[in-house]
């Protein structure tokens, strides 16, 4: 068993192709497929079940996916130690965001991380938490800005920041001279929420118990902005993150109202696996992120 047949491995579990991975780890696919044949021959076990124009990972070959992750951590973590002058901030950081952070606090936070790493550029991507999850574990992302709680074996986290919700509602509306509401008003109007797949919707129902609504009714949409939209055509009326109403995002046809004590919201933080060869990445991101000037955010202390 080779750290390179582990390399192949890991790259066809997240590629689930023999072609891309090959390509990705820039040997041909004959030599991959043959590398990998005699690592299942060795162990004596199936790694992948290859079907037509599809590959999976047998259940022993997930549990086996994830130990070569590790190994592979591990390999990297001996060449940091035996450079000790390498710069951990000269690299390529691979940052997942949830969607309902993202448009709110990525045009801020890009430009700053830019400035504080400057050879240290950003491939990111905006899920759900359940695929931004699976990403990280897989080895497809270093660093993931999340809710929190967040627990999973083998994944370690910060908190990042405390954020207050808002109500929104359209100009016209009987609540838009009100200075503040108590979230059980809530549960008389038709409140618009993401839908089921996104931990925001959650987040707010807890927050909210009053919110007893059926996912049937279908007054859900995809993003906060399509949320936004629909409020302003009198759909309704919704909840949102205090970063998604700072004075950029501001609509005059909309009013956003505070929550009264004790105030609804939610804690953002980081999330990266526990083998992360790169811990100078997490803590210029909590410095960078707790450097912003937002509104209504209320940085946790490391």
């Amino acid at each position: 068993m080779t750290l390179a047949e582990l390399q192949y491995v890991v790259a066809v579990a997240q590629e689930r192709h023999f072609g891309r991975a090959a390509a990705r780890v820039f040997v041909t696919q004959p030599a991959l497929s043959l590398a990998i044949k005699k690592l299942e021959d060795d162990l004596g076990t199936t790694i992948f079940e290859r079907r037509q124009n599809k590959v999976e990972l047998t259940p022993l070959g997930e549990q086996i996916v994830h130990q070569a992750q590790r190994v592979l951590e591990e390999a990297e973590r001996i060449k940091i130690l035996a450079a000790q002058g390498k710069d951990q901030l000269n690299g390529l950081l691979r940052l997942g965001v949830i969607a309902t952070v993202g448009p709110y606090i990525l045009p801020d936070l890009v430009p700053l991380l830019n400035a504080r790493a400057p050879k240290m550029p950003l491939e990111l991507e905006e899920n759900l938490t359940q695929n931004l999850a699976g990403m990280l574990k897989s080895g497809k992302l270093d660093v993931i800005m999340i809710a929190l709680p967040f627990e999973e074996p083998g994944i370690l986290t910060a908190a990042l920041y405390d954020e207050p919700f808002q109500v929104v509602v359209p100009v016209g509306h009987p609540w838009q001279k009100k200075k503040s509401l108590d979230s059980r008003q809530l549960g008389t109007e038709k409140v618009l929420l993401p839908h089921a797949g996104h931990c925001f919707r959650q987040q707010v129902l807890e927050a909210c118990p009053e919110l007893s609504r059926s996912d049937a009714e279908g007054w859900q949409g995809n993003s906060l902005e399509t949320i936004r939209q629909m409020v302003v055509s009198g759909f309704g009326i919704t909840v949102m993150p205090c970063s998604a109403l700072t004075a950029k995002y501001q609509h005059k046809r909309l009013i956003a109202i505070k929550l009264a004590q004790p105030v609804p919201g939610r804690r953002i933080g980081l999330a990266w696996r526990r083998g992360y060869t790169r811990p100078q990445v997490v803590e210029v991101l909590q410095e960078t992120v707790r450097a912003l000037q937002i509104p209504g955010l209320s940085m946790v202390a490391g």
